[in-house]
């Protein structure tokens, strides 16, 4: 029997980094399946479970793991039940998790008390809010580290996992963005009734930590995109608390200039970034995915602090109108040189050749601390 390698997935963006790996699991003769949770469930974030189902080949469970309105701290433990349970019947050889989700967390700690092999995709990155903390407990948690550059891997190593357990990747997503979409811009337009050609793109999540300003944060962004005269695709946020004030200001922008989508199919969305004239916001896009396209970006706030730098991307708070209106001014429509500081689009098959070397199941699920000087 083929050995089982199971996807966690929760939000659409962690699905467009795991996709990649999944479908070269799936090539490489592996059983590969993905578990379908978090904003996948969800209908008011565009119930994109329908968008994990449609990988061909690749098997998808599904839990529910929680309601509208439900603290991170309760998610964590219904996600830790729903998949424990599921573990014990399906048995999977290895789960793979990625990044700084509460699910992910919830998942690398199920794997750890079972002593189910599990591989952490990008970790020892930084950035703001409680994200990192959630990040680094899942490179403590998990066995083996598939990192996004040689900086991530010193930065697990200083952890205490050992060299031999953590293998420079790449981010998976630039895999899809670095060829073709295999969807046409005019194709976008049609299926998401986007009315011009001139756009630039907004996403804008919530930060846990500040949530009791993120209404005010909201509301300074939307207006200062307002006051630019610009078109924009406007990307729903993802359900931390907070989102509902980020709703709430999304819903005063003029229908006229705003599209507002609550999430697009990934070869799409890769589509639209390749086509657009500038990205605003605080996703993981704007610092990672827009610069290796060359796609300038304004990073808003806190939430990607520290994350990632290139000539690209520029920083402002919500609150700093003439420096988010001086951005739509002077770098809209701009093309900068790909930056390829987390990748050149071969990560899937980094990844499939460590999983096609015996010793990596062979290495030991009991964990230790490794010093530096080791």
């Amino acid at each position: 029997m083929p050995r089982s390698v199971l996807f966690v997935t929760g939000t659409r963006a962690d699905f467009g980094k795991l996709e990649p790996l999944a479908i070269a699991t799936r090539d490489a003769g592996f059983d590969s399946a993905f578990f379908a949770t978090g904003m996948h469930m969800l209908e008011r974030y565009g119930l994109t479970k329908l968008e994990v189902h449609r990988t061909p080949g690749v098997q998808v469970h599904e839990f529910l793991n929680q309601r509208p309105g439900d603290p991170q701290d309760m998610i964590l433990a219904k996600t830790v039940i729903g998949f424990s349970d599921f573990v014990k019947e399906h048995a999977p050889d290895l789960v793979v998790i990625h990044g700084d989700r509460v699910e992910a967390l919830a998942c690398a700690l199920v794997c750890a008390t079972n002593y189910i092999r599990c591989a952490h995709i990008e970790g020892g990155e930084v950035s703001g809010t409680i994200d990192e903390i959630y990040r680094h407990c899942n490179s403590k948690l998990a066995s083996q580290h598939f990192v996004s550059s040689d900086d991530a891997a010193r930065r697990v190593m200083t952890l205490g996992e050992p060299a031999q357990n953590i293998h420079a990747i790449g981010s998976p997503e630039l895999d899809f963005h670095a060829g073709a979409s295999g969807v046409s811009l005019a194709e976008v337009q049609e299926r998401y009734d986007l009315p011009f050609d001139d756009y630039g793109i907004c996403v804008f999540h919530p930060v846990t930590s500040e949530a009791a300003t993120m209404g005010a944060q909201a509301d300074a962004l939307f207006d200062a995109l307002d006051q630019s005269g610009r078109n924009f695709v406007v990307i729903a946020p993802n359900n931390d608390p907070g989102s509902a004030e980020i709703f709430d200001a999304i819903a005063q922008v003029p229908k006229e200039r705003f599209r507002v989508l609550p999430s697009m199919r990934f070869a799409h969305f890769s589509e639209l970034m390749k086509n657009a004239k500038g990205m605003v916001g605080n996703s993981s896009a704007g610092v990672r995915e827009a610069p290796f396209i060359g796609l300038p970006s304004l990073d808003i706030g806190t939430r990607q602090t520290n994350r990632a730098k290139s000539p690209s991307v520029f920083f402002a708070d919500a609150s700093e109108t003439d420096a988010i209106l001086g951005f739509l001014q002077t770098q809209w429509g701009k093309s900068y040189p790909r930056h390829d500081a987390f990748g050149g689009g071969s990560a899937a098959e980094r990844f499939i050749a460590v999983l096609n070397a015996p010793d990596f199941w062979e290495s030991s699920l009991q964990k230790t601390f490794h010093d530096l000087a080791d």
